[in-house]
């Protein structure tokens, strides 16, 4: 069963995972927080798409939603 997030919480949802969402936070810092390979995956802040080009100037805010996955292409 999922967390839920309160409105007033000072968290955001990584994935599967609640962590603290301190102030001036960016998605490029999270990612880099959490190990993750900036390079080789897209990422989503509430659903929406963010480029890799914008990552470092998209802020985070308490009760977001962010998202890391691998595109896939093909055809």
């Amino acid at each position: 069963m999922s967390e839920t997030i309160e409105p007033h919480s000072t968290h955001l949802r990584f994935n599967d995972q609640t962590l603290p969402c301190p102030e001036g936070l960016t998605l490029a810092a999270l990612l880099e927080a959490q190990g993750v390979d900036a390079q080789a995956v897209a990422t989503a802040v509430n659903g929406t798409f963010v480029p890799r080009s914008q990552r470092d100037q998209q802020r985070l805010r308490a009760g977001d939603t962010v998202l890391s996955f691998q595109a896939i292409v093909g055809g």
